[in-house]
C-alpha cells in the first residue's frame, strides 16, 4: 500500500513524517520524493508527477515484500498519485490531508521565513486541496497544465469510493498532529481507514 501524507505549504508534513518515523511499524518505509528521485533544482510540475511514478514503482517493489511506503513532505496531490501510471498496480492509496486555516497556514510560513509575496498562492494552493479533497475532479487544471503528459487524468473523472483523512492542524501542535497521523497510519494499514483503488 502507498500512504500518502499530503498538504499545502506550512501545513507540517516534514515535521509530522519526522515525529512518526520512529513509532511506524517496521514493515513502512517513510520517505519525502528526494529520497527516491534525487532533488531537483527548480522543481516543476511536470517533474512532480515523473517523480511520484517512480514513488509508485518503489512501494510496487515494496508491496511486492510485502512492505508499504508512506510519502510525506511535498505538496503531492491525492490525484497525482491516483493518476500515476502505475497505480492501479498498487493494493491501494491511503490518503492523509493536513490542512490550515488561512491565518495559521500565513503564520507558519511567516516564521519559517518564507517571501511574503507567495503567501497567496500558498493559501490558495491549500483551499483547491481542500476542494480536491472532496471532488477528484475539482478544477483538474491545476494538476494537468503543464503536467506530465503520461499521467492516466481519465481515472479522476471516474473516481469511486474517493475518500480521505483531511486534519486540520491550525490549533495543534506538531506532536498532537503527529500523533492524530500516527493513529490515522496505523487505522490505514489494519483496513481501518478508506483506502483508495484507481482502476486500470
Amino acid at each position: 500500500m502507498l500512504l500518502l501524507i499530503t498538504g499545502a505549504s506550512g501545513v507540517g508534513k516534514s515535521t509530522v513524517r519526522r515525529l512518526i518515523e520512529a513509532d511506524l511499524p517496521p514493515t513502512v518505509d517513510a520517505v519525502e520524493l528526494h529520497h527516491v528521485v534525487g532533488p531537483e533544482p527548480v522543481p516543476t510540475l511536470a517533474w512532480r508527477q515523473r517523480s511520484t511514478e517512480l514513488v509508485v514503482g518503489r512501494a510496487l517493489e515494496l508491496q511486492a515484500q510485502g512492505r508499504d511506503l508512506l510519502l510525506a513532505g511535498d505538496p503531492v496531490a491525492a490525484g497525482e498519485v491516483f493518476a500515476a501510471p502505475s497505480a492501479a498496480e498498487l493494493d491501494g492509496i491511503a490518503v492523509c490531508l493536513l490542512d490550515l486555516e488561512p491565518d495559521a497556514q500565513a503564520a507558519r510560513l511567516s516564521a519559517r521565513g518564507d517571501d511574503p509575496s507567495l503567501f497567496v498562492h500558498h493559501i490558495a494552493f491549500a483551499d483547491w486541496m481542500r476542494a480536491h479533497a472532496r471532488d477528484a475532479g475539482h478544477m483538474p487544471q491545476v494538476l494537468q497544465t503543464g503536467g506530465w503528459d503520461e499521467m492516466r487524468w481519465d481515472r479522476l473523472r471516474n473516481s469511486d469510493g474517493w475518500a480521505m483523512r483531511v486534519l486540520d492542524t491550525s490549533a495543534l501542535t506538531p506532536q498532537a498532529a503527529a500523533r492524530e497521523v500516527l493513529n490515522w497510519c496505523r487505522d490505514a494499514l489494519a483496513g481501518r481507514a478508506p483506502v483508495m483503488h484507481p482502476p486500470s
